[in-house]
């Protein structure tokens, strides 16, 4: 299958330039530079003019629910997701039930997505208190890394022990994986919680869900993943940083310079601030909370800047039902794989940050970070895994166009000016302008090859 790309703005590496793009079978076998079309034979052409073709998006940090939490979603619901949102990888958390701590369990994924998923997926594996030998027995080309819940979760995920914590780092800068910390001090949460139940009653407005999940609780935690990754020398990468004072903070340790230390956002925080729970409430409830409009500024800023590595979603779906309540009874997540793409794009439209910026952290700096083989670039010889977007296109989002199980978004309602034309998975289409593949499945990721 020989397919060519013409007419379209290419962003990559960057740059941005007129260019056509031939991909043989699955791969990229010629990027040309200029408005000129290149002659041949092919078995498909797609005009990408007014578009911009970018590599496809990579999702590091999700969570579709599969298995145990499947009335909420699928892996095959969630990545149909992905694909009309122009992620044509993802990874996934372990979170699930069972969770995703053995051997066995990771495997049961695996077969899962290879039956079930859309786009190109893989899964971190997850650290508890007492499984920190088993990380040695773990294929490190298999798994982008290690993750790690340094704050309240779900059952035996919440990692308490300072034993357990110094083995996992430890075992992990010996294997020269990446681990990925949910850093948030459950101590101060819970001592942060009875004082509001005190004061305000069982379930407290949604409002007080940052003050209880506080800056302080972040910080406690983050810093002190910071101090452990400097003693073992491990790659840490802080998920889903929330706060102005641990982008400032934690990007000026020598850890940090030294490129052990790196910070991801999340939609969440770089789109919302404190004053949206107003007219939101709990559908914004996520952990980390939602926090100031100056802690979400600095997230901007870090975009730019340099301070910030990656952009994920933390695409995390619950019932309708279940976002219902205050600061303790609501769950706490929100699905954004499919929307993560034209929010950021509305963030370049208002100059936080150029598009050839947002391609590095939504494609490339996921690649380098997790060493992902043969993609996250527009490159001859890697896997062609591209996503077309249109600008100047508006579309308001409407329930019926929400593709992830749960139905409900926090951006319902909401007008777009961009749009995902097409999402290219190992040189398929797999969505194109409405039009869903069903039939097609994407490909285990490989790492460190």
């Amino acid at each position: 299958m020989r397919t060519l790309i013409y007419g379209g703005t290419i962003v990559n590496e960057g740059r941005r330039y007129a260019g056509s793009i031939v991909i043989d079978d699955d791969r990229i076998s010629n990027i040309l530079e200029g408005e000129e079309i290149p002659r041949g034979t092919y078995d498909e052409t797609i005009d990408a003019t007014g578009c911009f073709v970018l590599p496809g998006i990579i999702d590091e940090h999700v969570h579709f629910r599969e298995p145990g939490m499947t009335e909420k979603a699928t892996i095959e619901s969630e990545s149909r997701a992905a694909a009309y949102g122009g992620v044509t990888t993802y990874f996934e958390m372990p979170n699930t039930n069972p969770q995703t701590t053995t051997l066995e369990a990771l495997n049961d994924k695996f077969r899962r997505a290879e039956k079930d998923s859309h786009v190109n997926y893989s899964f971190f594996f997850g650290a508890t208190n007492d499984n920190s030998g088993l990380l040695k027995t773990l294929d490190r080309h298999r798994i982008p890394g290690i993750k790690l819940f340094m704050g309240a979760s779900t059952g035996n995920m919440l990692v308490d022990r300072m034993d357990a914590l110094k083995d996992i780092f430890r075992t992990c800068a010996e294997l020269r994986l990446p681990l990925m910390t949910h850093c948030e001090d459950t101590t101060i949460i819970t001592e942060n919680m009875r004082r509001a139940r005190e004061r305000y009653g069982d379930d407290p407005a949604i409002e007080l869900h940052p003050v209880i999940r506080s800056e302080e609780a972040c910080w406690r935690s983050s810093s002190l993943a910071a101090e452990l990754a400097g003693e073992f020398g491990t790659r840490l990468h802080i998920a889903h940083v929330s706060t102005a004072k641990e982008v400032r903070e934690l990007t000026r340790t020598a850890e940090a310079a030294k490129g052990l230390i790196t910070l991801e956002a999340v939609i969440a925080h770089l789109y919302f601030d404190a004053d949206d729970y107003k007219t939101k409430g709990a559908l914004i409830k996520c952990n980390p909370a939602v926090k100031t409009r100056e802690d979400r500024d600095e997230l901007r800023k870090a975009l730019a800047d340099g301070r910030i590595t990656t952009i994920g979603t933390d695409h995390a779906p619950h019932l309708l039902a279940q976002k219902q309540g205050g600061c303790r009874k609501a769950a706490s997540g929100m699905p954004m794989v499919q929307f993560s793409l034209p929010t950021m794009l509305e963030l370049v439209d208002s100059g936080v940050l150029t598009m050839e910026r947002m391609v590095e952290l939504m494609a490339h700096n996921p690649a380098r970070l997790f060493e992902v083989d043969g993609r996250g670039f527009l490159r001859e010889g890697f896997k062609a895994d591209i996503t077309v977007v249109r600008p100047h296109s508006p579309w308001t989002l409407t329930k019926d166009k929400i593709k992830s199980s749960c139905k409900w978004s926090p951006m319902e309602g909401h007008e777009y000016q961009w749009q995902v034309e097409r999402t290219i998975c190992n040189g398929h289409t797999v969505y194109n302008k409405g039009t869903f593949d069903e039939a097609y499945r994407g490909e285990a990721v490989i790492f460190r090859s």
